[in-house]
């Protein structure tokens, strides 16, 4: 059988029920860059407290794990990284959803995100400056080499839309100079 689909499975029915949300981190570095194996998904959301149930709308049991109403609305309270995570019970595959919050970055994001097509369906991609600052801050955080790779990526195969302007803004004022520096050794 084959494995489902993240964006079918995760994306797809946030739009259906009108969500506000961003695609990110693996998954857009791969549509922006180049392809690698992952097993989850990124996703950026505005949430409200009267959001909570409707994630049952989007994802519900028995195929998904969601977490409690109750406990997404911590996250969402958070002035700053609220994350739950949904699971698809089947294949294990997860979508990792962060909350937008108070976070000038997501914000920024959801002003100048970009519209990606899957078969007949648009969806919202975070841009590919958000991409990779979010990318460095993962690196620095967990050294994983992965998130350099996929950043070369996007610089190889979507460079050209890149506004350098944004993204140097954001690497300074997220302090990630030093882990662009080794995109670039």
């Amino acid at each position: 059988m084959p494995e489902p689909d993240l964006i079918e499975l995760f994306v797809w029915p946030l739009d259906r029920l009108g969500f506000r949300y961003l695609l990110t981190g693996s998954v857009a570095a791969m549509l922006y860059g180049e392809p690698r194996v992952t097993h989850d998904v990124d996703l950026v959301i505005f949430l409200r407290s009267e959001d909570t149930k409707r994630m049952t709308e989007a994802y519900p049991l028995p195929e998904f794990y969601v977490p409690p109403p109750e406990v997404i609305n911590v996250e969402i309270s958070r002035q700053r990284k609220g994350q739950f995570n949904v699971i698809h019970i089947a294949s294990g595959l997860k979508a990792d959803f962060h909350t937008a919050n108070r976070d000038e970055l997501h914000a920024w994001a959801f002003r100048n995100a970009r519209q990606y097509t899957v078969g007949e369906h648009a969806i919202r991609l975070a841009p590919p400056e958000y991409v990779i600052v979010r990318k460095l801050e993962y690196f620095r955080e967990g050294g994983s080499e992965k998130h350099l790779r996929d950043i070369r990526g996007i610089l190889n195969v979507s460079g050209t839309m890149i506004n350098h302007e944004d993204l140097d803004f954001w690497i300074q004022q997220l302090s990630v100079q030093p882990q662009w520096n080794l995109v670039n050794s």
